[in-house]
């Protein structure tokens, strides 16, 4: 599977609940903050993650960066 915006937002969320995060404590752990409707696009598939943004939720989900991007 082609590693897409909608992928990625499905695997944040996977990566997310297993650590047992909301959105919003997921976005007020990505530093500096971002909004939890931000992180909601994102799962969604409707935003496309920078990099940046991307090295900002792994190191606040505590994973390294290759586990959102997982195919």
């Amino acid at each position: 599977m082609p590693l897409t915006p909608r992928r990625i937002g499905i695997v944040l969320r996977r990566v997310r609940k297993a650590n047992g995060l909301s959105q919003y404590a997921l976005a007020k752990a990505a530093k500096p903050a971002v909004s939890r409707e931000y992180v909601r696009k994102l799962e969604a598939g409707e935003s496309d993650p920078t990099i940046g943004m991307l090295q900002r939720l792994a190191k606040a989900l505590d994973v390294p960066i290759t586990d959102l991007l997982e195919e």
